[in-house]
């Protein structure tokens, strides 16, 4: 029993193994601007809150260093007096949020105006630190802190300067505001640029792609190899494997023409011998030449047969079989069978014209056999499905008899020459096209032949 997670694996495997290159290539970019462009904006974005918070506290070091060189201590008054003014007014503003104070943590404490009757909290610290916390009024601050020993006080003295830090904190949303859209912008034009590259990179395999249904087609007999060199190589590689098989299909063709008109002679001669052989040996040898005839016949037009293996031009359905279907009318005429014809007109398909003569009149010759006075054709077009439809008013088929008849070898009637075996070699050449074909009983009581090739030329 295999395990959830491998069979999970393989169909995921299987699911991929088919996606196109051009959509591989976009995935891994996305996946490479969707990893690198956020690691990137986030550390981005560290190192500058890094920055302007250092910036902004040594913004208020700087004041506390001239607080520091400021304060003393009166004797007479024992008290803490700071006798250097700070120049920025903010500091005599009340809770303006630009605060400093001076404390010994016991009765000596002095501190800004505008702090009016607030304190800040102390955190005793020998060196200079920093830290946020929360001032008068709820206001956000950023603190900057150390400890001084100053004569001839025994405690140090803890001196603080607090700025608020909400002008820091807006400074860096619009720093980071500004760096996610101008990386958003970034991995759009990326993406962009990187889709436009992948495109201009594979347009060489769509137009190999294209070259190749032309060549299936039957436009064109070999792809075009002025391409890169990585496909170049593939294409002339094509093309002698196309140009090989072509041969191989033209030479068996040829063969088996060749054989046919080598078998016709000897037949022939075989035919003449045996009108000389008595009448009671002769039905036996009949009979045998007979299935011999047949058998050649059958496989014969089966070996000739191009099928889809072969590349065609597209051909007019109608021009083709119009001096077959003229022939025939007249070989109905003069049995006093009526063929009736129904056509889609200005259709082409994919076939060898043989092959198409080859269906089409083993088909009607079948009819024209059994028809007592009537045999319909319809050719129609579904798409790029040709549905050709051949039926008459003899005496019919049942269901059993329907199956046998597309059996090779079976003949339903060995009184009548060729019933069975024309059936038979058109389903051959149905199977060839990759088509299907269905008998079954005519409205007027006679067999209805319906053949279904998918083989109609677009366009």
């Amino acid at each position: 029993m295999s395990h959830p997670r491998s069979a999970w694996r393989n169909q995921w495997k299987k699911r991929w193994a088919g996606r196109s290159i051009g959509v591989r290539l976009l995935l891994a970019v996305l996946l490479m601007v969707g990893l690198a462009l956020p690691v990137a904006g986030t550390l981005l974005s560290h190192h500058y809150h890094l920055a302007a918070t250092q910036a902004f506290d040594e913004r208020l070091e700087a004041t506390l260093n001239v607080i520091i060189a400021g304060v003393t201590y009166d004797r007479t008054a024992q008290q803490l007096v700071h006798d250097r003014a700070l120049g920025d007014p903010r500091f005599d503003n009340v809770y303006s949020g630009w605060y400093w104070q001076i404390t010994d943590a016991g009765q000596h404490t002095l501190a800004s105006r505008s702090l009016w009757d607030q304190r800040l909290p102390v955190i005793a610290n020998d060196t200079l630190s920093a830290r946020s916390l929360s001032g008068p009024r709820g206001q956000s601050l950023r603190v900057v802190e150390r400890d001084i020993y100053l004569a001839p006080l025994e405690r140090p003295l803890h001196i603080s300067v607090a700025a608020r830090d909400d002008v820091l904190a807006a400074d860096i949303r619009e720093f980071q505001r500004l760096l996610w859209g101008g990386l958003a912008g970034l991995g759009i034009l990326l993406l962009g640029v990187l889709a436009l590259q992948v495109r201009w990179g594979l347009a060489p395999l769509r137009r190999m792609r294209a070259n190749l249904h032309e060549v299936e087609q039957g436009h064109a007999e070999q792809l075009d190899t002025r391409l890169p060199d990585e496909l170049a190589t593939l294409a002339a590689s094509m093309n002698a494997v196309l140009a090989r098989d072509q041969r191989l299909i033209e030479r068996g063709r040829h063969t088996a023409g060749n054989l046919a008109h080598a078998l016709k002679t000897p037949l022939s001669v075989m035919r003449l011998q045996l009108r000389q052989l008595p009448e009671d040996s002769r039905a036996t040898w009949e009979v045998e030449l007979t299935r011999l005839d047949s058998a050649v016949r059958h496989h014969l037009a089966r070996a000739s047969a191009a099928g889809e293996g072969a590349r065609f031009a597209p051909i007019d359905l109608h021009a083709t079989l119009a001096p077959l279907l003229n022939g025939l009318a007249k070989l109905g005429q003069r049995r006093g069978i009526t063929l009736r014809q129904t056509w889609q007109r200005d259709v082409n398909v994919h076939m060898d014209g043989q092959d198409i003569q080859e269906l089409v009149g083993n088909l009607m010759d079948n009819a024209l056999r059994w028809a007592h006075s009537d045999v319909q054709l319809q050719a129609q077009v579904n798409e790029q499905q040709l549905t050709i439809i051949v039926s008459d008013n003899g005496p019919g088929m049942s269901d059993a008899q329907c199956q046998q008849a597309l059996q090779r070898g079976k003949r339903l009637d060995e009184q009548r020459s060729g019933s069975g075996l024309g059936l038979a070699i058109v389903t051959d050449l149905v199977a060839l096209y990759s088509g299907h074909m269905q008998l079954s009983r005519a409205s007027e009581g006679g067999l209805n032949v319906v053949v279904g090739l998918p083989v109609v030329a677009n366009g």
